[in-house]
């Protein structure tokens, strides 16, 4: 006798999972507009927006341009065909035994909810009828996940960079990836439906390693004999926590894990020490021009009393300090000027 849990297994034939961040609302509005309720797919989405963002809303603007059923994503909500889930803001979007899972984890690349995080749970728990796609967007979220879905046997579907408002994502995954299906949005709803009228891909093993990571995010929490199946020790500690860091293995884009769970890619690790450098000077300036203004009224107080010599010491340490003062802040222009200079375009 076939259980409830298998009969809508059998029935959820696909799960589609979209990520998209800068300019990514119209855009998936026009991915999912030709998909309906009927189908034999569940929609999961993760679109970066503001913490304060209202997740209903965008649930409800999705909802007048798909037949699908969109809602908010709830813990433990079992997944059923026909839906759309919107990640709300804050939580990572996970998905196990068929049910939604939200959990307030680490960020990964300082994203939370992370498009890889949901694609990776993805990947692992429905393997080859995972549909990933990959929209407009800053940076590389996505692409690790990406790379987990084609990995466990799923398709990789992404925006046109030609065609995307902000390109970087939909390149991210272009340069590291061979993707299925490069195309415009008004193309994606004949792709999606054409793909759901034919054969499933071949059911391939899930790779431990994309097992073990999507479970240390479920679990939040580490298992250093875990991580050290999946990735190698690092000279570099975590810009969030200061726990060391762990090169991950095998994956297309170079990325950081800490014991506590933050992952980070190598340009956002890159990014985050000099934004840490940045501020260890200013924090320097400041201590530097306390230290000025402290002096100054000891000046002031000792040429009161007419204690000459006591004063000109000051004076000199005073003249000390602007030097000092002033070299920090050539150094900090210098620095920006650099960082401005090094700053390549997100592939």
């Amino acid at each position: 006798m076939t259980s409830a849990k298998s009969e809508n297994r059998d029935k959820l034939r696909n799960i589609i999972v979209i990520g998209a961040s800068a300019g990514g609302l119209p855009a998936i509005s026009k991915v999912i507009s030709g998909l309906s309720e009927e189908m034999e797919v569940a929609v999961l989405v993760v679109i970066h927006v503001s913490k304060k963002s209202n997740s209903q809303h965008i649930a409800n603007i999705f909802q007048r341009n798909t037949g699908l059923n969109c809602r908010v994503a709830e813990n433990g909500t079992p997944v059923k065909k026909g839906q759309l889930y919107v990640a709300p803001p804050e939580h990572q979007l996970m998905i196990k035994d068929q049910r939604l899972v939200l959990t307030r984890g680490a960020h990964e690349n300082k994203y939370r909810p992370s498009i890889d995080v949901l694609f990776r749970s993805a990947a692992v728990h429905y393997g080859h009828r995972t549909i990933g796609i990959i929209l407009t967007g800053l940076f590389e979220d996505g692409t690790s996940g990406m790379h987990a879905i084609k990995r466990c046997g799923g398709l990789c579907i992404i925006q046109d960079p030609a065609e995307a408002l902000f390109s970087d994502m939909p390149r991210s995954v272009l340069n590291k990836i061979r993707v299925d299906y490069q195309a415009g949005l008004k193309e994606m709803p004949a792709i999606l439906n054409d793909i759901l009228t034919h054969p499933l891909p071949p059911e391939i093993s899930i790779p431990q390693e994309v097992r073990i990571e999507a479970e240390i995010t479920e679990k939040m929490m580490s298992d250093i004999n875990e991580i050290k199946k999946i990735a190698d020790h690092s000279d570099f500690v975590c810009p969030d926590c200061g726990g060391g860091l762990w090169a991950m293995k095998n994956d297309p884009v170079p990325r950081y894990r800490c014991h506590t769970g933050h992952v980070f890619t190598e340009n956002k690790l890159h990014d985050l020490q000099d934004k840490n450098i940045e501020e260890s000077v200013w924090v320097s300036i400041r201590m530097l021009e306390e230290k000025e203004n402290l002096l100054l009224l000891m000046a002031k107080r000792e040429n009161a009393e007419e204690d000459q010599e006591i004063s000109e010491f000051h004076e000199k340490r005073l003249e000390d300090l602007r030097k000092h003062i002033d070299r920090f802040k050539t150094l900090l222009a210098h620095l920006n000027e650099d960082i401005h200079k090094e700053a390549p375009a997100a592939e």
